[in-house]
């Protein structure tokens, strides 16, 4: 595949975005499962929420050009091919891990109306209706925006600058995984979907990974690329079931439990190294603390948010408390990484927990520095549930800077889990 020639010729009628409904990561169909057979009716609203105001992504993408992929993407549906993959395949050792009922339900889906406004020099973009429907907006709404403002950029470049472009971008991805081959017992997975440069450049990525890491490279969260690279798909699940569980919580009593009871839904359907702890929607100190028994026997934990050794950290200490072995849990490092920190953090918890790595934005989206104005730098957009059945989602994260909700909320949440005061840390992506 000739990716300069390709985005050279600008045929966007058979390119577009996002070209499957399973072009999304494998967490979002796990919770989708979940939460069509806990809370198939709940109402929720999800947001495009720009954490980087300096890109003006209205100044930069053509409304008609947006409308046009969201309408697109509106009519897709499960191909045969797809729907057989998901039914007959095995996912994390298990055969039909998606249900009858849920597939049935699936294979009549059409995404659901979207809400379509400028705003200045952003444009705001809301989806509505029932939880199961309006989640699966989440990655391909982020996908289509991240990629329109690329092709923004690379329209203005010759057919040379293009070739030239890809190449330093191919030749940056080679030399880290150099790097990184030389690591002993490294597993490291794609996590870009929700923030790459395109569909075709993920993909590359990933088979450059296969061909370079070998066994070292454990899979892909698209589900797509998986399905047609015959890897393994990788995911687990996200902050948007304890937000949304937390936000539908009657008193202070249901809130502090809510976070819980998302992971004993989860628990009665998944097991082994699906069972994952996301543990800082609502500070990870604190909810480790207050986590019952039975949470001590999953298998690890994804640290995502504040700084990552500190957060590996403490889920080492909570598990020596319980009288569990940290070198038999696993320890999934997936916020902000490059080469340089998983080095870092692989030579720093070798032998002490089995680590792995979510490698995210900065896999298949790295052309910091390759165009004029550093245009192409990849940017922080979240697609995030903003409420449920009317009442307000929060987020408090490790990382300030990643929390959302309300100020009230967000100062009544703090107060239930017990969150002081928590150092910032800069959002790389």
């Amino acid at each position: 595949m000739d990716i300069a020639a390709r985005v050279y010729d600008h045929k966007w009628k058979i390119d577009p975005i996002v070209r499957s409904l399973i072009d999304t990561d494998f967490y979002k169909l796990l919770m989708c499962q979940s939460v069509f057979r806990n809370k198939p009716d709940t109402q929720v609203t999800f947001s495009l929420i720009n954490r980087s105001k300096h890109v003006p992504l209205a100044r930069l993408i053509d409304e008609g050009e947006l409308r046009e992929q969201l309408d697109h993407i509106r009519s897709l549906s499960l191909s045969r091919g797809e729907s057989t993959w998901l039914r007959g395949n095995t996912f994390y050792g298990k055969r039909q891990m998606f249900r009858p009922d849920f597939m049935e339900w699936f294979e009549q889906l059409r995404l659901p109306p979207y809400h379509l406004e400028r705003k200045d020099d952003q444009y705001e973009l809301t989806f509505e209706g029932a939880w199961p429907e309006v989640m699966l907006w989440e990655i391909p709404a982020l996908a289509v925006l991240i990629e329109l403002r690329g092709r923004r950029v690379l329209n203005d470049l010759g057919r040379f600058e293009l070739k030239v472009l890809y190449a330093r971008a191919m030749t940056r991805l080679w030399e880290k995984i150099e790097r990184l081959r030389n690591l002993p017992e490294l597993g490291i997975a794609d996590f870009g979907t929700r923030r790459r440069h395109s569909f075709l450049w993920q993909d590359w990525c990933v088979q450059a990974m296969i061909e370079g890491l070998g066994p070292k490279f454990t899979g892909t969260s698209n589900c797509l690329i998986a399905m047609r690279r015959e890897v393994e798909a990788i995911g687990t699940n996200a902050h948007e079931l304890p937000m949304v569980y937390s936000a539908l919580a009657d008193s202070d009593a249901e809130l502090a439990r809510a976070p819980y009871e998302v992971l004993e839904d989860w628990h009665e359907e998944h097991e082994g190294n699906l069972r994952i702890i996301l543990p800082d929607t609502y500070g990870t100190k604190g909810f480790l603390e207050r986590a019952p028994d039975w949470l001590v026997g999953w298998t690890g934990v994804r640290i995502d948010s504040g700084d990552p050794a500190t957060g590996a950290e403490i889920a080492i200490d909570w598990w020596k408390s319980r009288g569990e072995d940290p070198r038999e849990k696993r320890v999934i490092f997936s916020d902000g990484l490059d080469v340089d920190k998983i080095i870092e953090l692989h030579d720093q918890f070798a032998g002490r927990v089995k680590a792995s790595f979510g490698w995210g934005t900065l896999l298949t989206n790295d052309f910091r520095g390759l165009v004029k104005d550093d245009a192409l730098a990849p940017f922080s957009l979240v697609c995030k549930a903003v409420s449920a059945e009317g009442r307000p989602t929060v987020k408090l994260s490790d990382n300030p800077e990643k929390a959302m909700g309300p100020p009230e909320e967000v100062a009544r949440y703090k107060r239930v889990f017990g969150v002081g005061t928590q150092e910032h840390y800069k959002v790389i992506v």
